[in-house]
């Protein structure tokens, strides 16, 4: 996995927390953050936004990802995930072929929780086991 120390997973952690308080959620009530570290180390984030035509939402890995190539980053290092409370969820399908499309060999995925200090280290192949790659 990507050499990440504990510093750079907090401040991804801390980033992800933050952005989740901006998400847009009004039928779920359900706020999701996320934070990515891109190849260059800048840090994008992002949260999920619903609306009335709900399978037209979007994630809040989606977000970040986006965000992050829109800002001229390439690939993919650490993607950190937070749902409210001390739950710890993991990207839907979608999300994960995005994550597994943008990774590198080694990119970490974090699942944390927005209270305490749970928290779940994966990679995208473990997420999507013979996802497709072109």
């Amino acid at each position: 996995m990507t050499n990440l120390s504990e510093t750079d997973v907090s401040s991804l952690i801390a980033a992800a927390r933050k952005a989740r308080l901006n998400a847009h959620a009004p039928y779920s009530r359900f706020k999701v953050g996320a934070a990515v570290l891109d190849e260059r180390g800048v840090v994008s984030v992002g949260c999920n936004m619903e609306n009335a035509a709900y399978p037209l939402g979007t994630c809040a890995e989606a977000v970040a990802l986006g965000t992050m190539v829109a800002s001229g980053g390439k690939t993919c290092r650490a993607i950190v995930i937070v749902a409210g409370g001390d739950r710890l969820i993991t990207p839907c399908g979608g999300c994960r072929q995005r994550i597994a499309e943008l990774a590198v060999a080694g990119t970490r995925v974090c699942c944390a929780a927005e209270e305490g200090d749970a928290i779940e280290m994966t990679t995208p192949e473990a997420l999507l086991p013979n996802g497709f790659a072109f």
